[in-house]
């Protein structure tokens, strides 16, 4: 058991844990102090980068209910299902589980927190890192709220030197490939796309290529096939190949066929969870991008 004390503050939340008995005390995304008397052993998951976070850590034998959209990893499929954010929670079902502290994520909000809380629930926000290097702050804070932090902390080593290992190579590339990765195709004339100051664009910037989308105003904005062309992307990545958009599609869009990407074959369905979900598996994403952007670097 951890004793002492501890303050992380990079992902918006504060965690102190007290060396009375192991008591955790915890300042929470929505600025709410949550107390335990100890690590939580039965835990409610409703953010899938939560749940993936528990099971890398080793506490995926605490999670006693996740959300719809937890599908990673396979095991996560095995724990009872409460429903998701959209399309609304069981609250019934939650409180059945007699969880001892229920995790939310971003996608939850603050109304969801509190009909959880006027169940006499115990319930920690977990905000989002903001940055590639913030990850290791979510996952110290996942490990101390479950007792583990030793496994929390083997995990950070090992994504750090991972993410120096992708970062290192790719500053020895001869250039910085254009990158436009599609969020939404079914508008082929207008697809959305991340901009700049984006988990997404740090990302491929991290992997050693240009975010197309860095030129436009908004974090997530539409981008005209007529700037698309302007820009003319040596990439096309499809974050949205998981809802069926598919490489023939997109390169048989009109005026498309001008792009260098279409020209030259470098179009590629990419797994959006891998760079969606502020979890352990943003550097499998990170080293994917890398290996799609450098493929010269990894022969």
């Amino acid at each position: 058991m951890l004793a002492g004390f501890f303050m992380l503050t990079s992902c918006g939340s504060a965690l102190q844990v007290s060396d009375d008995g192991g008591k955790i005390s915890a300042l929470d995304g929505l600025e709410r102090v949550i107390e335990l008397k100890q690590p939580a052993q039965r835990i409610v998951s409703l953010s899938p980068s939560v749940t993936e976070t528990l099971y890398a850590i080793g506490a995926g034998g605490q999670v006693v209910g996740r959300d719809s959209f937890s599908n990673y990893p396979a095991e996560a499929l095995q724990v009872q299902d409460v429903g998701g954010s959209m399309g609304g929670y069981s609250y019934e079902t939650i409180a059945s589980l007699q969880p001892d502290l229920v995790i939310a994520g971003e996608i939850n909000t603050p109304e969801q927190v509190k009909a959880l809380e006027d169940l006499g629930l115990k319930v920690f926000y977990l905000s989002n890192p903001v940055k590639l290097d913030s990850i290791s702050v979510m996952i110290t804070s996942v490990g101390i709220l479950t007792g583990r932090d030793k496994e929390a902390k083997a995990l950070n080593a090992s994504l750090e030197k991972r993410i120096k290992a992708v970062t290192d190579l790719a500053a020895t590339a001869a250039d910085r490939p254009l990158v436009f990765y599609e969020l939404d195709g079914s508008g082929p004339g207008n697809p959305w796309t991340p901009g700049p100051g984006t988990f997404l664009s740090e990302l491929i910037a991290a992997a050693g290529g240009v975010n197309a989308g860095d030129a436009l105003q908004s974090a997530w904005a539409q981008i005209s096939s007529e700037q698309l062309l302007v820009q003319d992307p040596d990439i096309i990545l499809l974050g949205d190949s998981i809802y069926g958009m598919t490489v023939e599609q997109v390169a048989a869009r009109a005026g498309w066929s001008g792009l260098t990407a279409v020209q030259e074959n470098r179009i590629y369905p990419f797994n959006d969870d891998l760079v969606s979900r502020p979890g352990p598996r943003l550097v499998d994403g990170l080293e994917e991008l890398a290996r799609l952007l450098h493929p010269e670097l990894y022969e």
